[in-house]
C-alpha cells in the first residue's frame, strides 16, 4: 500500500551472462513490460522491466562473466489473477521450459515454479 512507502520507488538489478536469452525470457514468456533497454552506459547493457509499474522495476544487466546464482535467488510473481497467470503458463510451456520442484508452501497456494535462464 503507497501508506506504507517511505520512498517512491524501488528498482532491483540482477547481473546475467545469458542477456538475450534473460530479457526474452522475462518478457516475451513470463510477461512483464519492458519500460527501456540500454546500450553502453557507463560500460554496462541492460533492459528494464516494470514490476507491477513504473515504481517497482527490475533491471537485467548484462554480464561477460559467468554469474553465481544462490539457490535462495528467487522473484515471486503474484498475477493479478488466474488467467492471467494460465497465460504465463501457457508461454513458458510451449516454449519447453520445464517446471521444477518447488517448496511445499507454493505448491499448497497452487503456484508453479521455473529457472530463469541463469537458473534463478
Amino acid at each position: 500500500p503507497l501508506s506504507l512507502a517511505s520512498i517512491g520507488a524501488i528498482r532491483f538489478a540482477r547481473r546475467t551472462s545469458n542477456f538475450a536469452e534473460t530479457v526474452r525470457f522475462y518478457r516475451e514468456l513470463v510477461g512483464l513490460p519492458r519500460h527501456e533497454t540500454f546500450g553502453d552506459s557507463y560500460a554496462s547493457n541492460g533492459a528494464i522491466f516494470g514490476l507491477p509499474s513504473w515504481n517497482l522495476t527490475m533491471e537485467i544487466v548484462e554480464s561477460v562473466e559467468p554469474v553465481a546464482v544462490d539457490a535462495h535467488d528467487q522473484l515471486c510473481l503474484y498475477f493479478p489473477d488466474q488467467q492471467a497467470q494460465q497465460a504465463a503458463i501457457a508461454r513458458l510451456e510451449a516454449a519447453s521450459v520445464p517446471r521444477v520442484e518447488q517448496h511445499p508452501y507454493w505448491a499448497a497456494m497452487g503456484a508453479v515454479t521455473y529457472r530463469d535462464p541463469d537458473g534463478r
